[in-house]
């Protein structure tokens, strides 16, 4: 099962990946935050590719990575171990009834157990590699 299957609102990144999305290994992971709303772990992250037929905003602003923000909503467990100033992470995302959600790099490892998850934001922008 692909990545997106869990999503409750996989619209967005089906759209501008075709139906075909990244995997998400190697992902640069940018910000991991805990809000007491939901409870609700947040994690902001580049996707490993860029799409193939990006929006034409993103072509014009010449945006070369996407990024984007995973919220885990109704979380019930978090574990984190290590962390670092960059981090390039494997994630992976299981489940039926739940979601647990997997990250891990060379000092780094996080799991998480939520009822959803769902793209609280997408977007793109120009990095320079």
């Amino acid at each position: 099962m692909q990545w997106i299957a869990l999503l409750s609102n996989p619209e967005g990144i089906n759209a501008t990946y075709l139906q075909d999305p990244p995997d998400l290994r190697g992902v640069r992971i940018h910000e991991m935050s805990l809000q007491p709303e939901g409870p609700t772990l947040k994690i902001r992250f580049d996707l490993p590719a860029y799409p193939d037929y990006p929006p034409k905003k993103w072509l014009a602003q010449k945006y070369n990575t996407v990024q984007v923000e995973l919220s885990f909503s109704g979380l019930k467990s978090v574990s984190l171990s290590g962390f670092g100033t960059d981090i390039s992470a494997d994630v992976s995302l299981t489940g039926e009834d739940e979601v647990t959600v997997k990250a891990t790099a060379p000092g780094f490892h996080l799991q998480a157990n939520a009822m959803t998850v769902f793209v609280s934001r997408l977007s793109a922008y120009a990095n320079e590699l």
